[in-house]
């Protein structure tokens, strides 16, 4: 079957639409920013950091930006009490408890802090049995297991705000775990043999609070108070180190305000870091008195950008040789060329951003690898041919040194831990196979080789990886509404496009068939998809699931393999229903692309929600314009 006239017209105009409005979003310099979500938990820790920082240094009257900043955190409250990680969020715990810290902290005399700290303490007392300072610090971590990656910052701050003393000021540090900041001195090789108590992009935290918890309640243990007495000048040296000339940690606004305070509360007012972030946090701030979660997500926005543009046959149309040009030039310098603070990663990747506080990773830098490849690949510019290919054996000779004895792809360093951003996982492990087998054809023959026999081992992590029900778990997205704030949805739509990209003599038939029949069945009677079973539609969700089934459709309609072997009518016909009905929904929720409200499905560090305004477009424009290319023939 192919679309109906009306649904082929309502199709192309909603395309057009998209990609004339996606094309007009780009800045000055020809790439793609975005817009992140507002975040209650940024704007708390920045309003902590201001407020501390101005007091230890004798200033009198409030910050102006911190007095916005709890401004807005009275007017988001929800009705229940708490916060959510976006106002678009049910509340937590976590983004709680900051909230209340950074009202308790700075709103002396502010319209309505009264009634939000009446409200807090209430939804607080509920969540926590109690507000007895054991209760709340047991709850804290209870929520985050072994990994005190955010537990401790959590901890820490609500130490600050005096919150879990008992008899005495300060007397509530004692509820806040001893990070052994003095690991920082050891040299970065080293990371992997010691096995942090955070994950590998924390360090500036580890160091920074673990003094503030030295200075403030120092170790009873002798030679252990005198270890960190001896390694502090060189732990201070490293976080200098690690702070990128914009100011801000991984350009987030939360890491770099924990930074800020605990040097503050460990009597380093006068540090150049703390001077330095809070340059940051003044320049991250918003006009509504709000932070996001991060200052932006360039290069991966631009890369999901170029990928969605490229389904469309007339893209190149749109996009001139002069403007791809510039893309590539700009993708070209966002590529890392040095061995990585951090991480301790070797040059070649990319970071989700352009900014220097951005950390190499593998979900950014495959996303890199297609773009290019889509920019210079098939219709090479003049002069950028060679650029573009060396950039790309690098970044794919990156991705090859990341992956993991179980054949999956981690996040920032191979081997570093069990922590979860630094475990295989395999939205990641289904993006750089896509990158790996696009560039392939084009690579000297080593680079080749070693890219088939890493392929091979990639898709038996996927394979092994795969659930019983035939889903994956990403790592990167989840969904408020759905068990476990998991996401199958999208884990599925992209290994399933990681798949598809395969040669049919080495693609896993059955994974692909048990992962397809999932997705199509997942699909909401309504035509559109949640992030599980079950759960609300969302526009991010139906894009990413529709775009995987259309292009995993069209793969399985052109195989001359047994990729088509595991198809019946009955199975084809699922799959071709469940694409058009997403077509119908995706085209209804957009009012034919006028309109696209992010919904929160990204998981940022730590777990924490937010959205980006240009997922919706980029999700739908990929989506639809897949969906057109097989909708414009028969299916059969």
């Amino acid at each position: 079957m192919a679309f109906d006239d009306q649904l082929a017209g309502a199709l192309e105009e909603t395309l057009d639409r998209m990609t004339d409005t996606l094309l007009a979003d780009r800045n000055a310099a020809g790439h793609w920013e975005g817009e992140l979500s507002s975040s209650a938990l940024s704007t708390a820790t920045a309003v902590i950091a201001l407020t501390l920082q101005a007091r230890a240094s004798g200033q009198v009257a409030p910050d102006p930006l911190a007095t916005a900043g709890v401004d807005w955190l009275i007017r988001t409250q929800l009705d229940d009490g708490g916060w959510g990680d976006t106002t678009d969020s049910p509340a937590n715990v976590s983004t709680t408890a900051l909230c209340w810290a950074a009202v308790t902290i700075a709103s002396a005399g502010r319209p309505g802090a009264d009634a939000a700290l009446d409200r807090v303490r209430n939804w607080m007392t509920r969540a926590a049995g109690s507000l007895e300072p054991l209760a709340l610090a047991q709850t804290i971590r209870q929520r985050y297991g072994k990994d005190r990656t955010f537990s401790v910052p959590i901890l820490t701050v609500l130490a600050l705000a005096g919150l879990l003393d008992d008899d005495s000021p300060r007397d509530g540090w004692r509820h806040v775990p001893q990070l052994p900041f003095e690991l920082a001195a050891v040299p970065p090789a080293g990371y992997r043999w010691l096995r942090l108590p955070v994950v590998s992009y924390a360090l500036p935290a580890l160091i920074a609070i673990g003094l503030a918890r030295h200075r403030q309640r120092p170790t009873r243990n002798p030679f252990t108070r005198l270890l960190r007495g001896a390694v502090t000048a060189r732990t201070l040296r490293q976080l200098t180190t690690l702070q990128p000339s914009s100011g801000g940690f991984l350009e987030a606004t939360p890491l770099t305000s924990f930074v800020v305070m605990s040097l503050v509360a460990a009597g380093e007012t006068s540090h150049p870091a703390v001077a330095r972030g809070i340059d940051f946090l003044e320049r991250s701030a918003r006009a509504d008195g709000s932070w996001p979660i991060d200052t932006n997500l360039a290069t991966w926005v631009t890369t999901l950008g170029v990928n969605a543009l490229s389904r469309r046959p007339s893209w190149r149309e749109r996009l001139p040789d002069e403007e791809r040009r510039l893309l590539i030039r700009w993708l070209l310098d966002q590529q890392h060329r040095e061995v990585h603070v951090y991480t301790d990663a070797a040059p070649g990747g990319w970071a989700w951003t352009d900014l220097p506080g951005g950390v190499p990773d593998a979900d950014d830098t495959p996303g890199a690898l297609l773009a290019l490849h889509t920019l210079s690949g098939a219709n090479p510019v003049p002069s950028l041919e060679a650029p573009a290919l060396d950039a790309a054996c690098a970044g794919i000779g990156w991705l090859l040194d990341l992956q993991n004895r179980d054949g999956g792809i981690p996040t920032f360093c191979r081997g570093w831990g069990a922590l979860p951003f630094d475990r295989s996982s395999p939205d990641l492990t289904a993006h750089t196979i896509r990158a790996w087998n696009t560039w392939r054809p084009a690579l000297p023959g080593a680079l080749a080789e070693r890219v088939e026999r890493a392929t091979l081992r990639a898709v038996h992590y996927l394979e092994q990886s795969q659930q019983p029900d035939g889903s994956w778990i990403p790592l990167w997205f989840g969904n408020q509404q759905a068990p476990d704030d998991a996401n199958p949805v999208y884990g599925t739509a992209r290994v399933l496009e990681g798949l598809a990209s395969l040669d049919d003599d080495v693609a896993p038939h059955a994974t692909e068939f048990r992962a397809g029949s999932w997705l199509a069945a997942a699909r909401s009677p309504d035509g559109g998809w949640g992030g599980a079973p079950g759960v609300s539609p969302s526009i991010e969700e139906t894009a990413v699931a529709l775009g995987a089934l259309a292009t995993w459709r069209q793969r399985a309609r052109s195989s001359s393999s047994g990729r088509t072997g595991s198809l019946d009518s009955t199975s084809f016909s699922a799959v071709d229903t469940s694409i058009e009905m997403g077509v119908r929904w995706l085209i209804d929720a957009t009012d034919h692309g006028q309109r696209v409200p992010a919904t929160p499905i990204g998981l940022y560090f730590a777990r924490l929600w937010y959205s980006e305004a240009l997922y919706p477009r980029v999700f739908t424009l990929a989506a639809l314009a897949s969906a057109a290319e097989i909708g414009k023939n028969a299916w059969r």
